[in-house]
This record gives C-alpha cells, sequence and structure tokens, in this order.
C-alpha cells in the first residue's frame, strides 16, 4: 500500500490545447520523455487524489508546438582515397553490401583501353583498392551488367571487348574468395549484346534489349536464364530498347527510359505481367531449343537476326584476350524472330506536366524503391544543378511526383556517372568527379578520375520504405459470397491482429485498457477521421496541471490490448512500466488523441502496419488524416519505422482533401521535407485547398504560416484557368482530372 501511494504520472504536463482536439500536455521534444519520465519532481499522487481521478493517467498528446529550426536534408559529397578509377565508361558499379562498392570493366574513354579490373570502395574509409582476383577471369568488356546474387556473388553477363564483339557469356565472381568462375549452361543462348539490362527474379536472371551486331543493332527481347540449373529460356519479344532500367516489382517486369530503335531518349514506361504464365513461372527445359518462332512474323517490321558469326572469336573458340570460351548462339537462332512475349505488354507515355522529368535534358539514373520509380536528375553541360531534380513514378498509380528540387540534392561544381542502390532499396551512390578544374585530381595519366567523389543518398529521409517493405499493390476483397477458406499464417503480426482488440472474457489474453478521446461527430462535417477538430474537448477544460483523467471525462470505448506487447515494441511504455509507475497498477491508461488515431497507433504495435481492421475484422486502408496523426504520435513516442511508414504513405497519396492536414503535422512532427511539399501542393491548388474542412480547422496561427508559404508574386489560380493549366498523359488510356498533377 505505500508503493501505491506513490505512484508517479508518467510525463510532467504542460499548457495548451492541441490540434487533435485536446490539451496539449506536451510541451518538449519527443527525445526529452525518457527523461521526464524519471523525473524525481513528479507530482505525487495522494490516495484521495486517487480516487478522484479514476487511477488512469493521461498519456501526452502533442510535440514542442513552436517547432525548432530544422535544415533541409542534404546528401553529402565525399572525396574518395586510393587507386580511384580512370575515365572508365559502360563499367559496372555495383553495391554488394558490408558497405563495399565494387567496380568492373569499362573502357578509359581518353585511351580508349578497355579494362577487366575488379575494383572495390570501401565506403567506411572511402578507400578504393584494386582486387586480385583468380580462377576464370573474364576478357576484357564493357557495357555488361553484374548483378548481386545471394549477397556474395556478381552475376556478370554480356557486353563487348576490345575488338567490339558483342558477348553472350555469364561469369560469376565470388566476393568472398575473388574468384571467377564460369558455370555450364544450357538452353538457347541469347544473341550477345552489351547496354542491355538485367534483374533478378525467384532464382532467374532476366535480360532485356541491349544492342548487339556490327551496326549497332537494337534488340527488343527478353529472356532469362534459370539460375539453379543454368538454364536459357528461349527469346520472347517485349521492347526495343538500350541504357535502358528495369525492374521486376508485383509480378510484372517494368522498363523505363533509354534509347529506342531510333536513337531518341524515351520516357515510356512498359511492363510485362509475368504472374500465371507457365513460361515465366516453370523452368526451361534443359538442353532443347524451342523452335515455334522460326518462322518471322509478317507484321513485324524489324529485320531478323543477322547469321554471320563474329570475326573476333578464333577456332580455338576462345575471345581475344580471354580465358574462357567465347558463348556464340546457334546459327539458325540467330535467324529466327523471337515471338511476342506471353502474358499481358502495357506501355505508357509521358509526354510533360509539370512533375514529368524529361527525358532529354540532363544525366539521369533510375533506380527503384518501394515500388517507386526514382529518377535522378543531374547536372550535365546543359544544365545546372539548378534545373536538376528528383521525382519519383509510383508504379501503382502511374503517377508522377517531384520530390526535391536539384538544389536541394547536387551541389554545384560536379558531375555524376554512375548510380548504384542497395538490395533495400534505402540508400542510393552517386559516383562521380568535380567539374571545377582546381578542384579535379588527375591521375598517375594526368587525366581527370569519373570516380573520385561520391554522394550517399539516405532515401529514408524521402519516406521510401525500402524495397523489403514496401506493400504490394492492394487486391479486390474477395465478394460475401465467397467462401472462407482458413489460410495458412502469414507471420507473427498476422496472428497477433487476431488477438487485438478483444475482451478477456473471449479467450483473447488482453491485460490492459487503453482509451481515446470521445466526440459526437457529423459524419458529412469530418473527413472520415477525427484528427482535426476545431472544438476543444473537455479534457481541455480541466487544470493544465492535471494528469489524471477526470471521473466524469467521456473517453472512447476501451480498447483491450496486451501489456506484454506494450511494453515490448513500445520503448516509452516499457520505461514507464519498468519504474513502476501509475499504469503499473492501474492497468489503464487514456490517450487523448482520436479513437481511429489511438486505434491504428495499438494496431501497428502488433502488426507494423498503418491500416487497422474494421468492426468485422476485414483490413482496410487508413484515411490520411489519421496517418498524419500517427506521424505526429511516431514523432511523440520516437518510433522511426512507424514514422517511416506514416512519410511513405503521406508523401504518395498527397491529395486536396487532406493537405492542409499533412502540411500541419509533418509541421508537428519536424519533417520538413513533407512539410515543404505538402505546401507545395497547397500553393498550386490554393482555390480548392482553402474550400476543404482541413483548412478551415487549422489554428489562426497556422493559417497565418501557410498563408505566407505563397510566392510574393504569386497570384490564386483557380476553376476554369487551373482546368486549363493541368497537362495530362498523351497515351496510355490514363485521362487525369482536373487538378491532379501529371
Amino acid at each position: 500500500m505505500a508503493q501505491q501511494q506513490h505512484q508517479q504520472p508518467s510525463t510532467p504536463a504542460g499548457t495548451g490545447n492541441s490540434i487533435f482536439g485536446g490539451p496539449a500536455h506536451l510541451q518538449q521534444p519527443a527525445g526529452l520523455l525518457a527523461q521526464s519520465s524519471f523525473s524525481s519532481v513528479s507530482t505525487a499522487l495522494t490516495p484521495a487524489s486517487a480516487a478522484s481521478s479514476n487511477n488512469t493517467y493521461i498519456m501526452p498528446n502533442s510535440p514542442l508546438k513552436h517547432r525548432a529550426a530544422m535544415d533541409g536534408y542534404r546528401p553529402k559529397v565525399t572525396r574518395t582515397l586510393g587507386q580511384r578509377p580512370a575515365c572508365l565508361v559502360n563499367a559496372s558499379v555495383t553495391y554488394c553490401g558490408n558497405n563495399q562498392i565494387y567496380a568492373f570493366g569499362g573502357f578509359d574513354q581518353y585511351t580508349d583501353e578497355v579494362y577487366n579490373h575488379v575494383l572495390r570502395l570501401d565506403l567506411v574509409s572511402h578507400q578504393w583498392n584494386l582486387v586480385d582476383n583468380y580462377g576464370d577471369i573474364p576478357g576484357v568488356r564493357m557495357g555488361h551488367t553484374a548483378t548481386l546474387y545471394k549477397g556474395d556473388k556478381l552475376l556478370v553477363f554480356g557486353g563487348e571487348n576490345e575488338h567490339r564483339t558483342y558477348l553472350s557469356d555469364l561469369i560469376i565472381f565470388d566476393l568472398k574468395t575473388a574468384h571467377w568462375t564460369q558455370p555450364q549452361v544450357t538452353g538457347p543462348i541469347p544473341k550477345g549484346r552489351a547496354r542491355h539490362a538485367a534483374v533478378l527474379h525467384e532464382d532467374k536472371l532476366f535480360i532485356v534489349g541491349g544492342i548487339t551486331g556490327h551496326d549497332n543493332y537494337v534488340l527488343d527481347d527478353i529472356c532469362y536464364l534459370d539460375l539453379k540449373t543454368f538454364t536459357w529460356s528461349k527469346s520472347w519479344r517485349f521492347v526495343g530498347r538500350f541504357d535502358h532500367s528495369a525492374y521486376i516489382w508485383s509480378d510484372r517486369v517494368w522498363v523505363f527510359g533509354g534509347l529506342s530503335e531510333d536513337m531518341d531518349k524515351v520516357s515510356d514506361l512498359w511492363w510485362l505481367d509475368l504472374k500465371g504464365n507457365p513460361a515465366f513461372e516453370s523452368p526451361p527445359h534443359i538442353g532443347t531449343l524451342d523452335r515455334s518462332g522460326l518462322s518471322r512474323s509478317a507484321a513485324s517490321p524489324r529485320p531478323s537476326y543477322p547469321s554471320v558469326q563474329s570475326t573476333a572469336v578464333g577456332s580455338s573458340g576462345y575471345a581475344a584476350n580471354s580465358r574462357t570460351a567465347q558463348v556464340n548462339p546457334p546459327s539458325f537462332h540467330l535467324k529466327t524472330y523471337a515471338p511476342q512475349a506471353p502474358g499481358a505488354i502495357s506501355a505508357l507515355k509521358f509526354v510533360s506536366g509539370p512533375n514529368v522529368p524529361s527525358q532529354m535534358q540532363g544525366i539521369h539514373f533510375h533506380v527503384y524503391s518501394s515500388g517507386t520509380l526514382l529518377d535522378f536528375v543531374t547536372p550535365a553541360a546543359t544544365i545546372t544543378s539548378k534545373e536538376c531534380s528528383l521525382s519519383a513514378l509510383d508504379l501503382a498509380a502511374l503517377r508522377w511526383q517531384k520530390l526535391a528540387e536539384g538544389r536541394e540534392i547536387f551541389k554545384p561544381g560536379y558531375r555524376w556517372h554512375y548510380c548504384t542502390m542497395n538490395e533495400d532499396g534505402t540508400k542510393a551512390w552517386l559516383l562521380g568527379c568535380p567539374t571545377d578544374p582546381g578542384a579535379i585530381d588527375l591521375g598517375a595519366n594526368g587525366l581527370e578520375e569519373y570516380l573520385s567523389d561520391i554522394m550517399e543518398i539516405d532515401l529514408r529521409r524521402y519516406g521510401f520504405l525500402g524495397n523489403n517493405m514496401a506493400p504490394e499493390p492492394r487486391t479486390a476483397r474477395p465478394s460475401s459470397r465467397t467462401r472462407h477458406v482458413e489460410t495458412p499464417s502469414k507471420g507473427l503480426g498476422d496472428d497477433l491482429a487476431k488477438l487485438f482488440n478483444q475482451p478477456p472474457e473471449s479467450g483473447s489474453g488482453t491485460d490492459f485498457i487503453v482509451t481515446a478521446l470521445s466526440r459526437d461527430f457529423d459524419e458529412e462535417e469530418v473527413m472520415g477521421s477525427a484528427l482535426v477538430h476545431a472544438q476543444v474537448d473537455s479534457v481541455g477544460d480541466t487544470d493544465p496541471d492535471q494528469t489524471w483523467l477526470s471521473p466524469d471525462t467521456p473517453t472512447s470505448p476501451p480498447i483491450h490490448v496486451h501489456r506484454l506487447i506494450l511494453q515490448a515494441r513500445w520503448p516509452h511504455f516499457a520505461r514507464l512500466w519498468s519504474s513502476q509507475m501509475a499504469e503499473f497498477h492501474t492497468k489503464k491508461m487514456h490517450i487523448p488523441e482520436p479513437y481511429s488515431v489511438v486505434k491504428a497507433f495499438l494496431y501497428y504495435l502488433y502488426t507494423d502496419r498503418i491500416d487497422p481492421p474494421d468492426q468485422n475484422g476485414n483490413e482496410t486502408t487508413a484515411d490520411l488524416a489519421d496517418v498524419a496523426g500517427l506521424l505526429v504520435m511516431s514523432n511523440i513516442y520516437n518510433i522511426p519505422h512507424l514514422r517511416l511508414l506514416c512519410v511513405n504513405r503521406l508523401s504518395k497519396e498527397l491529395d486536396v482533401d487532406h493537405a492542409c492536414i499533412i502540411w500541419y503535422c509533418a509541421g508537428l512532427s519536424n519533417e520538413e521535407w513533407l512539410r515543404k511539399r505538402a505546401a507545395n501542393f497547397c500553393m498550386t491548388h490554393w482555390g480548392r485547398i482553402v474550400r476543404t474542412v482541413g483548412f478551415q480547422r487549422l489554428p489562426r496561427n497556422a493559417l497565418v504560416e501557410l498563408s505566407q508559404e505563397v510566392d510574393s508574386e504569386g497570384r490564386v489560380v483557380a476553376g476554369e484557368e487551373l482546368d486549363m493549366m493541368q497537362v495530362g498523359f498523351g497515351v496510355g488510356g490514363i485521362d487525369r482530372g482536373p487538378g491532379e498533377e501529371g
């Protein structure tokens, strides 16, 4: 009993009101929560006050009201050391894990020498080293691909050697032993090529496009090598491209950019469905050649493959300057015209728009993360860093968004030549060199070094979850007539979700209660959420120093949870529990946030997802206003992963109805990048923004602050004038409505 008489409140209370409808109890940064939880000056609770307060402590519900000034994120450029590569062109530069980048092959644009060197860059020491490599060392080559496989192997395919002979061999470099091997392959070996794209999917190495032949013939095929049996599939017709990028997501092969058969830079997006096609899902037949495409399609304007063997391969079967046998397709295979690829082939051409990056200017690098294509438009001789940008194409919505201006990313005075990304899709690296004559380091040959500098870009700062955590596109929910079939467990989070918010009498084992704000809302007035509301809840009328819930305060229905899960997943709660504060004894707490936000927050602790189930237990899509509230809570309680999920979702689905809410909550959470994006969106669509409920509920000081985001020369554009300013897509069957971004 003596211990109960000295229960401490979790966090000191503050003053002020929150946009979320309750008192702004916390007037200090989230980073101070741990310190305040153990403060020796916390108010002690007497038995009398405990009885009157119903023993329910009110958790803090708002971060620092006056945001601390934060500089926008800008990637850092670092000068590398050691044996920096020369002016390598068409080399492969691959991030291989463990803070290591490997460069292989390429040619020197000044001496025209082609290399087969292996170089390694340590990203910790920023030191380049020439790697001693052994085994079946491949010949010199350029325009090849090097793909990381199983974390410790590089799969090098194709390219062209110093005699401009196009190669079709596969060589494997073991990163642990620095040993090269060339596996014995079977099946219809594809045409030798360079400047193609290679991408991995389910132990299959897909090869797409490239150039070949003495006249730089552009290939339009796709094929794959089964890495379990080292058997090549046959080739199918897809899209003619080289210097393009390829990505596999949502059971589709995506191809973007590069140069077309007419040698034009293109901004077309092509994709091929793999799912449900036995040709892609079943292993190819070992040692057989498919002859179904021997006759050339009459409708195709394309010429057949030339049947002349390359003269650079001698009678011994070895390519020049190579220790390995050069692989050449059978002559009859060269004369065939590949059949159309099975599965649906789709294409979309992006013509223009305020957010569509033009492929005609600047040096572009395309990488993929979280189901999104990122386009880095980097400085070139014709454009400066101010004219560059980082843009993103959401492959699910097929919508471009500009993430950052060039001056926010690129430091002036540099030219970037290569880009690589980690497998997680959370970081990208640009490699290049200075353009200022005074800053250029000349190599041993007196020429500049193309890879003397490196810039690391943390994509999580732009809201990208990474490839491992990227949600797949939502599938249509089965109808109510569909017979329910018990499915196997999809993971711990899915199993725990079945126990979430189930009363203890149901056998769920829940032993803790959380309540939230309670309000009677007009459904037409609220945008699906109780996040932003002008009225002050009855909690707001209490004494600012009162941190205990009054017995007569209306609250939401109780949310039943497991104390052990909260303790394991919520660091702030774990600190409170280990200190045996009020929650330890009362087994309940009140969080003065909207019920939907609190429920979504607790559901995240169970599942790592931000989409809580509905009343029937079916998965739903959380309202953006609720996600904005979760973003604020992630800042209050310092939960980085939740922050990243929210920023990713809000940046992708920014719209007119929620732009003000996202802008305000991003400011509360010190998410400067997201706040700026939302502010720019508000300015672009100002005529519609001022008519939204979210705008009308902003506090007066926030209204003034948002208004000041308008450029001094800006003017309001709305109605027909705004509609006429919208630039849509020219091809692809997707029309954008008025007010939507291109």
